[in-house]
């Protein structure tokens, strides 16, 4: 264990022939270490610290959807970076941002989610996704997530889930909206403070809702 506690920012740690058991166990542990990331695969289980340049990404498109649900009225429930995983599929990970928008009804009020009784959040966020060493697209499609946003090498794309496969399409959360929609809001300076890009986008969102969101 000592070993998984040095793993620098931006690494991981694989380790094969993992079972079930031992992987429960180490989400256990690490369940108030928000700062490392654990997915499974089979018995491959990949340990990961991320970059502080992932977490921004992550974050300001967990406060864009925040703000689309806001001024489209939308209910919502916040998965932010819980687990998922299925014991049958034998596979689990944490998102960097997750949301219940069109089941967010089903699971409204729930401390814990089951994915053998409940819905799976129906968008993920993933950011960085081709630094992992494994394939957490494919561990996403067996576990039915509908919708992945995913952010790597400063390019955006929505991905929605049809024959458990997924392809590049416009959002399903947000008819209408597609990833180059958010790219210049992404690409603002980075000096730029948090607020006023989410302000900046807030007032664009406002735009295409009395232009009739086309």
């Amino acid at each position: 264990m000592a070993t998984v506690k040095t793993i620098p920012a931006g690494r991981s740690l694989v380790l094969d022939g993992v079972d079930w058991r031992t992987y429960s166990r180490l989400l256990h542990i690490f369940a108030e270490r928000p700062s490392v990331r654990l997915t499974y695969d089979r018995g491959v289980l990949e340990i990961m610290s991320p970059l502080r340049s992932h977490e921004r990404g992550a974050y300001l498109l967990g406060r864009f959807v925040d703000t689309l649900t806001d001024e489209l009225g939308l209910a919502v429930e916040a998965g932010r970076s819980t687990t998922f995983r299925g014991r049958r599929k034998a596979r689990g990970l944490e998102a960097d941002n997750s949301y219940w928008i069109a089941n967010e009804a089903k699971v409204r009020g729930k401390d814990r989610i089951d994915l053998r009784v409940d819905p799976p959040p129906d968008l993920a966020i993933e950011v960085d996704v081709t630094h992992s060493s494994l394939n957490r697209m494919a561990i996403y499609a067996a576990l039915g997530v509908p919708e992945v946003w995913t952010l790597a090498d400063s390019q955006l794309t929505f991905h929605l889930l049809k024959d458990e496969t997924y392809a590049a399409c416009g959002s399903l959360s947000f008819p209408g909206l597609v990833a180059s929609d958010l790219m210049p809001f992404l690409a603002l300076p980075p000096k730029m403070d948090d607020t006023a890009i989410v302000r900046q986008f807030r007032a664009w969102v406002r735009q295409r809702i009395a232009a009739g969101w086309q």
